[in-house]
């Protein structure tokens, strides 16, 4: 597989945050360099319920999902 562009993880964003919207509490969305390339890196405030299945990909764009907690000001 050839890395991802940033334009296509970019693109990627908007429905990455629609899907993950559904699945959990996400507090925040953003891109990441994976394995040469580009991807979408999603923060949750906790894990899914069990049986949530988190799309590995979104278009094609690789998904790192990371459960931060809360996020507060500091």
């Amino acid at each position: 597989m050839s890395p991802i562009s940033l334009h296509d993880a970019r693109a990627a964003k908007e429905k990455v945050v629609e899907i993950f919207g559904r699945l959990g509490v996400v507090v925040g969305v953003g891109i990441t360099r994976i394995d040469g390339g580009y991807g979408v890196k999603v923060n949750l405030r906790e894990q899914p319920a069990p049986g949530v299945e988190l799309p590995q990909t979104v278009n094609g764009v690789p998904i790192r999902v990371e459960v931060t907690g809360p996020i507060r000001k500091r």
